[in-house]
């Protein structure tokens, strides 16, 4: 029931090969030449414009309230659930010790 099923041999589709480009061939007596690093980095710049930015502190600000927002509620939901706990060990408490007296 949970074994998987695989299809016959038969039916899979045959691999195909990718052509393998050929290079032109260095003649021995050229050394490469070495390669200077260059001084202009190839990666395109980020240019933040004032919109941007205050795109991002926006984005930024929500993100911070949205965390907050659910930390607190969390810590809410837990001091909820231990006060209602302990309520109930001093019920709990007083019913025991009020079955001990025999009233």
């Amino acid at each position: 029931m949970f074994t998987p099923k695989y299809p016959p041999q038969d039916t899979a589709p045959a691999p195909t090969l990718a052509p393998v480009p050929t290079t032109a061939e260095v003649p021995a007596a050229q050394a490469p030449a070495p390669v200077a690093p260059s001084p202009v980095s190839q990666r395109p710049t980020v240019q933040i414009t004032p919109g941007t930015a205050l795109a991002l502190v926006g984005g930024g600000t929500a993100v911070v309230l949205v965390v907050g927002a659910v930390l607190v509620s969390m810590l809410l939901a837990i001091a909820i659930t231990a006060v209602s706990v302990a309520v109930t060990a001093v019920v709990l408490r007083f019913l025991i010790t009020d079955l001990r007296k025999g009233r």
